[in-house]
């Protein structure tokens, strides 16, 4: 029978020649975290590597993803599909084993992790989420939501900023599923990370509500085991679990050096750690004792036909509950949510009022979040400016004493914008939740990276972000948003939209709603927006329409001479240069409202040649930097290619040229020119 010595140096012996065959990677962290592997995953993990994505299994977040060849080792070796030849093929084109984790590329793994902090952050979202699943869907006698949520992370996690915003949350819910084991080894890779990490780590977590355990040595897997299941017991704090380790763990020369940390060992390096760690099996091969004491299939599947059993009688029991538990989790919307859609953005549209499009998502929000008991929102401490709540939303809450939640639906996160951006993420990726949550739009900055990886991830995440142009005024250029929907824009997979009225608020969540495979932004305004009259709202799913035509000022010529394309705020500043060119000029010009400039780009040519004609000038009008608008063959575009100023909004549009005289008098010179 193997030992738990034994099975650690095949995690290590799989690391260390996975590194040396890519010439690339992270030995030294696998191979310090090796014992620490076995302890959760040998005694604790409830996972079945027949079905990675059963439903109550235990979540694992490496958070320390540069370690990806520790989870790929265990991966194997408890009997997922991931064969040899993957690990063989570390960091290569094509293999179920990139540089980093990666979700949907790699069965088992939870998250993609690798931009340190944010995976013990991806955890606090899934332990949140498992948190207020199990008070919604379990009964006294029928307990169909219980897991545990675990993270690995090393200093470099807890250096991050964003993990004093996780930690801090995560001991305010009072998530005591969630279990984290602290990789303390010392070393970065600048070196000794003494002299510029000087935190007292467990007394950090302790302040903020944290159960802490250790230090222990975490190379001893018994005692790591051990603080697991103390861990477990834990009634109303998260744990965190301190395991004092050796980087590179076994290697003669390397170990405790940072030179384990992002380089192969070398050959002559690796046969003398292969002598050290008593393995003399050639690269890639797992003695069959070692291999039998890993295999974790039978006991999935036993685990996971006990929990079937379970929820059958859950299901008998409380049969329509059961069924919304399974439609959630698939992250299915309802049958109904079609008519929802449709109510709501008709309603938007036939009221036709002049609201800020922050009010306009508000509105939108008391439809949908009525309709959609897995609408999860909140907001950066800013819910008043944001207007995320609704009537069906009440802010979360839990109890000082117990820890339960009162079935809340509107998170306060403080002002805590990254910690926010990347909770959501782990909540999105746990499943049984569409996670939303508002801040300003200059400071969608903070939470950038995890918009990034939402957008990697494909995760269906809602950003609102309000405020977002020099219409916000007096805040001055700090607040004023000027590169930000242009940065957005940016990310591959990030659906982008800045709608003009209610109408195109609605459509805009709708079709958030409904991307499955996509996070969206939501770009709102502070200040109010007349509706902008429109016959047809379908068109609006499309990213850019026609809104306006000359025709509809006053001129009999029906062909435009030229088009405005404009977003947001700037469209009725469109619509009223539309007017003074047809009363003043007699020139026709087509208004173009183009809400998501990503979402108009998926459409097929035919449709954006007849939105855009060629042949005649395009003016684009957009509160914020050019350079995005070139794109479009624009021959001019009026926007900020500077920050903004402090002021009122009036003075401001008109310092800045946002007024329908010059909107008209860029299209006269650009017609000239032609």
């Amino acid at each position: 029978m193997a030992t738990t010595e034994m099975m650690a140096n095949a995690i290590r012996a799989l690391a260390m020649d996975a590194v040396q065959q890519a010439n690339s990677g992270h030995p030294g962290a696998p191979m310090g975290m090796a014992d620490m592997a076995v302890a959760l995953w040998g005694d604790h993990l409830k996972h079945s590597p027949a079905n990675p994505q059963w439903f109550d299994r235990d979540r694992f977040v490496l958070s320390n993803g540069h370690a990806s060849m520790l989870l790929y080792a265990t991966l194997h070796l408890s009997g997922y599909k991931l064969p040899i030849k993957e690990l063989k093929d570390f960091r290569q084109f094509g293999s179920k084993t990139p540089g980093h984790p990666e979700v949907d590329v790699t069965p088992g793994v939870e998250t993609t992790t690798g931009p340190l902090g944010q995976g013990i952050t991806n955890a606090v979202g899934f332990a949140l989420a498992e948190k207020l699943l199990a008070k919604e869907f379990n009964r006294d006698d029928h307990a169909i939501v219980d897991h545990n949520t675990y993270a690995f992370m090393g200093d470099g996690c807890l250096m991050e900023g964003i993990s004093h915003e996780a930690i801090a949350l995560a001991g305010a819910w009072k998530l005591n599923k969630l279990i984290a084991l602290y990789d303390d080894n010392g070393i970065s890779i600048d070196g000794q990370v003494a002299p510029w990490f000087i935190d007292n780590t467990p007394q950090r977590f302790t302040a903020c509500g944290w159960n802490v355990i250790g230090p222990v040595d975490g190379h001893d897997a018994a005692a790591v085991s051990a603080a697991i299941a103390a861990a477990k017991l834990s009634a109303d704090k998260p744990t965190l679990i301190v395991c004092k380790t050796h980087i590179g763990k076994g290697s003669p020369n390397r170990a405790n050096t940072s030179k384990a940390h992002g380089e192969p060992l070398g050959a002559e390096e690796i046969q003398l750690t292969r002598d050290s760690l008593n393995w003399p099996h050639e690269p890639f091969k797992i003695p069959k004792d070692v291999a039998e004491a890993w295999d974790a299939k039978a006991k999935g599947k036993t685990l996971e036909a006990a929990w079937d059993a379970k929820f059958a009688a859950h299901k008998k029991a409380y049969p329509e509950l059961a069924k919304e538990f399974v439609r959630r989790m698939k992250g299915e919307l309802p049958k109904s949510f079609s008519q929802l859609a449709f109510d709501t953005v008709v309603d938007a549209h036939v009221k036709a009022e002049t609201v800020a499009s922050r009010k306009a998502s508000q509105l939108a929000l008391e439809s949908f979040t009525a309709g959609l008991p897995e609408l999860l929102g909140g907001s950066a401490d800013l819910t008043g400016s944001n207007l995320t709540n609704t009537k069906s939303t009440p802010n979360l809450r839990f109890d000082a004493v117990t820890g339960e939640g009162n079935g809340g639906r509107h998170i306060n996160y403080g002002v805590r914008e990254f910690g926010m951006a990347a909770i959501m993420n782990g909540v999105a990726l746990h499943g049984g939740f569409i996670p939303y949550g508002g801040t300003f739009l200059t400071f969608s900055d903070y939470s950038r990276n995890a918009i990034r990886m939402a957008a990697l991830m494909k995760l269906r995440v809602v950003h609102v972000f309000t405020h977002d142009s020099i219409g916000l005024g007096e805040d001055g250029p700090t607040h004023q948003s000027i590169e930000h929907a242009a940065s957005l824009r940016l990310i591959p997979n990030l659906d982008v939209w800045r709608p003009a009225d209610t109408a195109e608020t609605a459509v805009a969540w709708a079709i958030a709603l409904q991307n499955q495979s996509r996070p969206t932004a939501l770009l709102l305004s502070r200040q109010n927006l007349p509706y902008a009259p429109k016959d047809d709202v379908g068109q609006i799913s499309k990213g850019a329409y026609v809104l306006a035509e000359a025709t509809e000022v006053g001129m009999k010529k029906k062909k435009p001479q030229a088009v405005i394309i404009a977003t947001g705020s700037e469209v009725q500043l469109a619509l009223k240069a539309q007017e003074l060119l047809a009363s003043v000029h007699k020139i026709a010009v087509r208004v173009v409202s183009m809400p998501s400039t990503t979402t108009f780009d998926r459409q097929d040519s035919a449709y954006k040649s007849e939105v855009l004609p060629e042949g005649i000038p395009r003016i684009a009008v957009e509160m914020g930097v050019t350079d995005g608008w070139w794109k479009y063959g624009c021959a001019a575009v009026v926007g900020i290619d500077s920050f903004g100023e402090s002021a009122p909004a009036g003075v401001l549009f008109k310092h800045f040229g946002f007024t329908p005289e010059n909107v008209a008098d860029t299209v006269r010179v650009a017609l000239k020119k032609k």
